[in-house]
């Protein structure tokens, strides 16, 4: 046992070490990487590594501000879901966030969908309810991508799960420890809040515009979607961009992952069972064989 207690010692000092050189050499690797940009040598993105946010989720421990989430769907439904769709998140989830069924059938109310077909064999809209999905704002993937100079918004279901920046060796290592799944969210609130001009002798395309933190090119052509003062809060949070930034990335995490909760309340049960049950094992073993010969 006490070996047991040894190593497990061990080896969170190796992680918090390792987690320190990662730290530093991340930190020296950035500046190198800009240089590379700068003369002309092979292009690697994003050219800015996601900034690492404080999210109330993130841990073993971690749960959601329901505050924040609807403050972030707040965000969504006024900016973003003039482009994008959420077409795998049903309204009646939304009662996840702290809403009552009246106040979700109101909202879903707002929306329109499409249904049918009829008696006469035709498609009708309505009023959307508690049941129906968010709506996409166009009628399909090619009347997106027509309105947005060829490149269709992505579907915002599960972008926080599929965005995040897979990160390098040794850094990922050490991510078992700290449990660190927050890449999608730190890599969206990055881009959101990573809009820049362009650096002297970087040409950017026409129609694009420069974001050091987007994973694919030096420039996208999504135009910052969001500023200071655009969306008003009504529990007093700040109405700035970084803020609008955390909670809409918040939102987009429960949207991919909304029994989170759930799922780290379970893990921790099992890991103290396995604990127990470990201990459990070692005792019988040590009362079977505390007479025998060895």
């Amino acid at each position: 046992m006490k070996k047991l207690v040894a190593s497990i010692l061990s080896l969170a000092v190796v992680a918090g070490l390792g987690m320190g050189v990662a730290a530093y050499a991340e930190e020296a690797a950035a500046p190198a990487a800009e240089g590379e940009h700068a003369e002309g040598g092979t292009p690697h993105y994003p050219i800015h590594h996601p900034k690492n946010v404080d999210w109330s989720f993130a841990g073993p421990f971690g749960h959601y501000d329901k505050g924040q989430l609807q403050r972030g769907l707040k965000v969504y439904t006024e900016v973003c879901s003039a482009c994008h769709s959420m077409s795998l998140v049903s309204f009646r989830t939304l009662e996840g966030l702290g809403y009552s069924e009246a106040q979700v059938k109101t909202f879903a109310a707002n929306y329109e969908v499409q249904d049918g077909p009829n008696g006469d064999g035709e498609m009708f809209t309505r009023k959307a309810v508690a049941s129906d999905h968010f709506p996409s704002p166009y009628a399909n993937h090619e009347a997106a991508a027509a309105a947005n100079n060829g490149a269709a918004p992505p579907d915002m279901s599960l972008l926080a799960k599929a965005r995040g920046v897979t990160r390098g060796f040794p850094q990922f290592v050490f991510d078992i420890f700290t449990q660190y799944q927050e890449g999608g969210p730190d890599y969206i609130y990055s881009l959101l809040t990573g809009y820049q001009d362009a650096p002297a002798g970087h040409e950017v395309a026409a129609g694009t515009h420069y974001n050091p933190y987007f994973a694919s090119a030096a420039a996208l052509a999504m135009a910052p979607p969001i500023s200071d003062g655009q969306v008003t809060y009504d529990d007093g949070a700040p109405q700035t961009l970084d803020q609008y930034a955390k909670d809409v990335s918040a939102f987009l995490m429960w949207a991919a992952e909304p029994h989170l909760e759930e799922r780290k309340r379970t893990g921790f049960m099992v890991m103290v069972f396995l604990v127990i049950f470990t201990g459990l094992i070692y005792l019988t073993k040590k009362s079977v064989y505390a007479n025998k010969e060895h």
